[in-house]
């Protein structure tokens, strides 16, 4: 989906090692990708510093739709996990 709204495949390649390709990102996404990945892994640990940089860089509305897109897709991955549903093809045969 995000290659059809104009993605490149190098940025997407990129979120596999946002360590190593930092620069290729803004500040602001580099926020919502720290945000995203603590979320998902440890919710608990979102912390005032975190809420700090997100306040810097979006709004409200913003927040509440970040945090949103974040809980459904991790709730579409635990949900297709548990009941060990595979992707569809990509269509690249």
């Amino acid at each position: 989906m995000a290659k059809q709204l104009g993605v490149s495949e190098e940025l997407l390649d990129a979120l596999y090692h946002i360590d190593r390709h930092y620069h290729l990102f803004t500040d602001r996404e580099l926020a919502a990708l720290r945000y995203a990945e603590i979320m998902t892994t440890s919710a608990q640990e979102v912390g005032e510093d975190l809420w700090d940089e997100l306040q810097r860089h979006f709004d409200d509305g913003e927040l509440v739709e970040i945090t949103t897109v974040i809980g459904l897709f991790n709730f579409f991955n635990r949900f297709a996990d548990a009941l060990q549903v595979d992707p569809p093809p990509s269509g690249k045969e």
